[in-house]
């Protein structure tokens, strides 16, 4: 296939330039009806293809023209037998599988250290969970990936389930043996699901830890707006039929029903072009991309008190493969939490930093990065690492969360009666919402969970030290929504 070609970008550019007067939506008109601060600061270039499903530029929902071309376009790029887009992000696109094979009462299982997204389309499916434990680094205080040997323990125990999930890579660039895990889940004849919001670029180079699709998964959600290049909101889907688990027409029917008819062409041609840019440039930009990282991580561990894992992690059933464009720095040998490194890395040098924990900081190291971009970051290192002294007694102690016991499937618990007590009295009690820490959004507690103390130990020192605990109506934290409970009946 013509890898040059933006169909759709090509076509927005071309109705654009036509310049037809407009009786639809949106209101703005081409700019004319927008605040002006803003139209002078976007620019009428965007404001000309912020478009609507009109007859030339095809519908996302049933798509037979230009839309068509670009997810075939996709789909050759990705190695994928149908690839669909997405605007309502990676979350839009993890829904939409689970929906797509998932019915109610059907068990499903996934890693423990799942996306909200995930959990919401078992909730809103009415499906199962089966947990799987990741593996926990007890030196970093991260999950790892799911190992074979556990996925094969689940399967045997629960050979009804519809789907196996994993996530490949992890948010911090971890990947299990996927090839492997899916040749298992297929002697099962379960299809494999792959939760790839951070791996797009890895379809792209030889030396990153293999693709969904390479690997013969089934569907493999994947954010093309994290490290593709196209923007905010667009991801895409790729289905492989071989297999025979995946019908696309119903994966087609249940993304509509969770997309928008209001499409943003803007996220729908930036997905046509960085599809051509990852096609035509990604090796070239990844190669590069790979060499400043390795830099960055080779710097970070001269640095006194800072630690930035690489391929010596390596060799584990749950760390088979290894994303180096993720760096992930180690801050508690300073004694201090990644939460504070993130606070003064923004204040003293305008850096802002992907992800932060009680003990780390992560980085993505992209295309749209350069030596200098690079350079001011470890400089910033530097400082923050000469400002504090390395002394082991007042390193943090690295704290796992307890995996609670899960007693209610989630949609139960979700839409039950429920009652709001203090949450710091609230061991022992069902939970009917979700409290997670965003980013990465992996949940401490699921609904239908018992919460334990040490839950809530975890949770409440995560809050007094200001990393972004969310979910529960109570913002605060302060009171949580618990299941009743009520009195038996004789």
């Amino acid at each position: 296939m013509d890898h040059n070609r933006t169909p759709l970008f090509t076509a927005l550019k071309k109705h654009a330039a036509s310049n037809p007067v407009q009786f639809h939506i949106p209101g703005h008109k081409k700019g004319a009806g927008v605040d002006p601060e803003f139209r002078e600061f976007i620019g009428d270039n965007a404001f000309s293809i912020d478009l609507i499903n009109i007859a030339p530029l095809d519908d996302l929902h049933q798509p037979t023209g230009v839309i068509e071309e670009a997810q075939k376009l996709a789909a050759d790029a990705f190695g994928a037998d149908y690839t669909y887009f997405s605007v309502q992000g990676t979350s839009g696109a993890i829904m939409t599988m689970i929906m797509s094979i998932c019915s109610a009462g059907d068990k499903i299982i996934v890693p423990r250290n799942i996306h909200k997204s995930v959990m919401s389309a078992i909730i809103f499916a009415g499906a199962k969970p089966v947990f799987v434990s990741p593996a926990q680094d007890e030196n970093l205080g991260i999950s790892h990936g799911i190992t074979t040997s556990s996925v094969r323990r689940a399967l045997k125990r629960h050979p009804d389930a519809k789907a196996v999930l994993v996530i490949n890579p992890t948010y911090f660039g971890i990947s299990a043996h996927l090839e492997e895990i899916v040749e298992l889940a297929h002697s099962f004849h379960v299809p494999v699901l792959v939760d790839e919001a951070h791996g797009v670029h890895i379809h792209f180079h030889d030396e990153l830890p293999v693709s969904a699709m390479a690997a013969g998964a089934d569907m493999a959600a994947t954010s093309v707006h994290k490290l593709g290049g196209s923007m905010t909101q667009s991801s895409v889907l790729n289905l492989n039929v071989k297999n025979g688990y995946v019908n696309p027409q119903r994966v087609q029917t249940i993304i509509s029903m969770l997309t928008t008819t209001s499409t943003s062409y803007i996220l729908l041609a930036s997905l046509d072009t960085a599809r051509r840019n990852l096609m035509l440039s990604g090796r070239q930009m990844i190669e590069e991309t790979l060499k400043l990282a390795d830099y960055t991580r080779t710097e970070v561990n001269k640095i006194e008190g800072l630690y930035c894992f690489g391929k010596e992690i390596l060799g584990g059933e749950a760390t088979y493969a290894h994303d180096p464009t993720k760096i992930t720095v180690h801050v508690r040998h300073l004694g201090i939490t990644g939460y504070e490194t993130e606070n003064w890395l923004r204040e003293h040098y305008n850096i802002e930093v992907e992800l932060s924990d009680m003990y780390n900081i992560l980085c993505f190291i992209t295309p749209g990065d350069t030596q200098e971009t690079v350079d001011t970051l470890l400089k910033a290192l530097r400082e923050l690492a000469a400002e504090h002294s390395v002394n082991p007694a007042n390193e943090l102690v690295v704290k796992t969360p307890e995996i609670p016991q899960l007693s209610l499937i989630p949609r139960d618990a979700f839409y039950a009666d429920t009652e709001v007590i203090p949450f710091k009295e609230s061991a022992g009690r069902i939970i009917a919402e979700f409290i997670y820490v965003y980013p990465p959004g992996i949940p401490i507690l699921l609904p239908g969970e018992v919460i334990s103390q040490e839950n809530i130990d975890y949770i409440v020192e995560h809050v007094d030290v200001g990393l972004p605990v969310k979910g529960p109506e109570d913002r605060n934290i302060h009171q949580v929504k618990v299941i009743v409970e009520a009195d038996p009946i004789f």
